[in-house]
């Protein structure tokens, strides 16, 4: 049996990203969690997840700066990234940065389960 898939969710808001770990270990899934872009490349830096929930609208370092910094380091550009944010230009600044996918805020989790199984694979 392989171990499980590792999803780092970066999310300044506590009661959002307390919510995605419950939601995604129920799902079977590891989960770290990054409150800013500064705090995931230091998880990176630790552990290679196999896809990235991130926020784009975040204190610190933006998911934008922090998706910047992904792409230029050969060791994690390839990890899949999905966006969420409330912003209102979220798809285009998704598109943006390349990311993988895109999920408006507040989060429908029935779609969020969807696009991480697509994305992840199986926990």
């Amino acid at each position: 049996m392989r171990p499980p898939r590792t999803i780092l969710v970066v999310e300044d808001h506590a009661d959002l990203r307390e919510m995605l770990v419950v939601l995604l270990e129920g799902e079977g899934f590891s989960v770290k969690t990054a409150i800013n872009g500064a705090e995931a490349l230091n998880c990176l830096a630790v552990s290679r997840p196999s896809l990235i929930l991130l926020d784009l609208m975040m204190p610190v370092m933006t998911g934008d700066e922090f998706r910047q910094r992904q792409l230029a380091d050969p060791r994690y550009r390839d990890v899949p990234v999905i966006c969420m944010t409330a912003a209102h230009d979220g798809r285009a600044r998704a598109e943006r940065i390349r990311a993988d996918a895109y999920l408006q805020k507040p989060l429908d989790y029935d779609q969020l389960l969807t696009v991480v199984r697509d994305r992840a694979g199986s926990a």
